[in-house]
């Protein structure tokens, strides 16, 4: 699944993909209607099923759940919830909604379930204790509030300036037991989601929850820890913990150190770490791999390097305080027997590939290096070759001052998060290796520093473009099927590649351009559509996105021609993370949302 990414938002982003987390400034709130129906109006050439008001200003969250049967807009003291119609199912102040006066919430998180979901709302008191409250979406509820838990986010964070984004990086939601994970400075206490009633706490795991799997034939829970934020000075003798946990009681049934710091992406907040489990073995890959008996907590080995990410030099790609660069080196590749890993040789950005068995961990074979790779995005294993992608996009994600209106009259400036994706000028290729010996059994370097990533169709092709350039490859023989002339097609430099059945689809800086898989011959261009950094494909339904000039276009594209159902754009704040300022869409990619303060249109996708 394509990795999603947001462009000049305003907004908090998700901690889980469960959970959205969003925050704006503090807006007067005033009284409106409900909007009537309008269905027919077009948007573009897509037809608004409806369109409507919420009572408040929704400049906090602005929200629909999956299949946008409950449309969420809340502003820092209060909420309003429409049905999928579009009218009002509640609307209140959280200081009347919630028994222990939680207002003027300074984060704000929605976790959605099949029938509604909870809204988190934590207070944060200067001169007193801190509130949390939730809130059912389908009732709007209260379902419980607590003053307990102290110190969730950093004292003094100025939110409009983005210093912490997203789900609090103290309070963890564990979707499998519908309930919470609360870190705190002396314990870990897990509580029912929809009660607030403590299940257990352990005083043996400290720390905030960079990554959990839910066993649910044991009913455990194996997580890992790292440092918050908020209670970053509150830790004494802070370690790296990996522990396996008993979810009903909180019993530790083990605790193993593991080695290297856990850093939170720029502007997601996300983890920079996975974890899987495999048979009897937890996988944790966190500057390589490092491997342990799920049983016992015991390591069986490890392939790890030194970092290059962070070298300093304050060259171009450089990362810095408020910019930074990820997606940068692929994923380890699993086989039934064996695991492929990107590494790091040296301080130089030499980087290789290591096949190693996955019950022992030996060295199977170790690639060429190559010298002055910045980035390895992708790694394929494909029939008895393995890929490797050198050079290609990578995400950044920074802070940017920018001066705003204020609604009140005159401006005031705020750091705006900025994700997008870049290219870094290497020499770039694609570099085939032998499965058995780890022997470079070809080399293409023919690819400006656009190169896409690398479609496989059936073991036997694989399709990769350039700026300018379109071409397909024998994979076993590494012979060269055809060379297609992208810029004839008269839609810019290619950005990326979509599968689509026979054909490979180009996204390019000005459109679209179509390709046959079996010989290259163009199927269709079209030029329709400019400035698209990005796709989706959703429920069958294909997206493109434009966010430039501080807009948030969304394209719905008939991939089979080209065609442009049609558009929707938005200049509010709020939607989905996954989608950007303004813009929320269902699960099965009939509907989009368009969010602008109180107001939101439902839109239909197919008509």
């Amino acid at each position: 699944m394509k990795k999603l990414s947001i462009l000049a938002l305003s907004i908090c982003m998700m901690g889980t993909l469960s959970a959205n987390a969003q925050f704006g400034k503090l807006l007067d709130k005033a009284k409106s209607k409900i909007g009537g129906s309008s269905a027919g109006k077009k948007s573009g050439s897509f037809s608004t099923v409806w369109e409507s008001e919420f009572d408040n200003k929704a400049s906090f969250l602005a929200v629909s759940n999956s299949d946008g049967s409950y449309i969420l807009g809340t502003d820092d003291n209060s909420a309003t919830v429409l049905d999928q119609s579009g009218k009002v199912i509640w609307s209140g102040d959280y200081k009347k909604i919630t028994t222990n006066n939680t207002n003027k919430c300074e984060y704000q998180f929605i976790i959605w379930k099949e029938n509604g979901g909870y809204l988190f709302l934590f207070d944060e008191r200067k001169l007193g204790t801190d509130r949390v409250a939730v809130i059912d979406i389908k009732s709007g509820k209260e379902m419980w509030n607590s003053e307990l838990y102290q110190n969730l986010i950093p004292k003094g964070t100025k939110r409009e300036d983005g210093a912490d984004q997203g789900e609090l990086e103290t309070v963890k939601y564990i979707s499998e037991l519908d309930a919470f994970l609360i870190s705190q400075k002396a314990s870990v206490i897990l509580v029912k989601a929809d009660t607030g009633e403590k299940i257990w706490e352990t005083n043996r795991f400290k720390g905030g929850v960079g990554k959990y799997i839910y066993d649910a034939k044991r009913n455990e829970i194996v997580m890992i820890n790292f440092k918050p934020t908020a209670l970053g000075a509150l830790f004494a003798g802070f370690k790296n913990q990996l522990v396996k946990i008993n979810a009903a009681n909180g019993d530790v049934l083990w605790d193993a150190t593991f080695t290297g710091l856990i850093e939170k992406e720029l502007v997601t907040r996300r983890a920079i770490v996975d974890l899987w489990i495999k048979d009897d073995k937890i996988y944790m890959y966190l500057n390589g791999l490092q491997v342990y008996n799920i049983n016992n907590g015991q390591k069986l080995w490890e392939a790890i390097y030194e970092n290059d990410m962070d070298g300093g030099g304050g060259g171009l790609f450089s990362n810095t305080a408020n910019k930074k660069y990820y997606r940068t080196i692929a994923d380890p590749v699993f086989e039934d027997n064996a695991v492929y890993l990107v590494m790091f040789g040296t301080r130089d950005r030499t980087k290789y590939i290591e096949k190693h068995d996955l019950e022992s961990g030996k060295l199977l074979w170790a690639s060429e290096k190559i010298t002055g790779a910045f980035s390895m995005p992708n790694l394929y294993k494909t029939g008895d070759k393995v890929l490797l992608q050198i050079g290609g996009k990578v995400q950044v994600q920074e802070y940017r001052w920018e001066t705003r209106s204020n609604p009140m009259g005159g401006t005031y400036r705020e750091m705006v998060p900025y994700i997008y994706w870049d290219y870094k000028a290497q020499k770039n290729g694609v570099l085939a290796i032998d499965d058995k010996t780890g022997k470079t059994a070809w080399r293409s370097e023919k690819f400006d520093k656009r190169i896409t990533d690398i479609i496989i169709d059936g073991d036997k092709t694989a399709f990769v473009g350039d700026g300018d350039e379109f071409y397909g490859y024998d994979i076993a023989s590494g012979n060269q099927l055809f060379d297609v002339k992208h810029n004839d097609a008269k839609v810019g430099k290619a950005t990326d590649v979509i599968d689509f059945g026979d054909k490979v689809v180009v996204l390019s800086e000005k459109g679209l351009a179509s390709y046959n898989k079996k010989d290259g011959s163009r199927a269709y261009a079209s030029d329709k559509i400019k400035g698209v950094d990005f796709f989706y494909e959703i429920g069958g339904n294909y997206f493109l996105r434009d966010q430039r000039n501080s807009k948030n276009v969304i394209y719905g594209i008939n991939m089979t021609n080209g065609d442009t159902k049609g558009s929707v754009q938005s200049k509010g704040k709020g939607g989905s993370p996954q989608y950007g300022s303004g813009i929320d869409i269902t699960d099965d990619g009939e509907f989009i949302f368009a969010f602008k303060g109180r107001k939101v249109e439902k839109i239909k996708v197919n008509n």
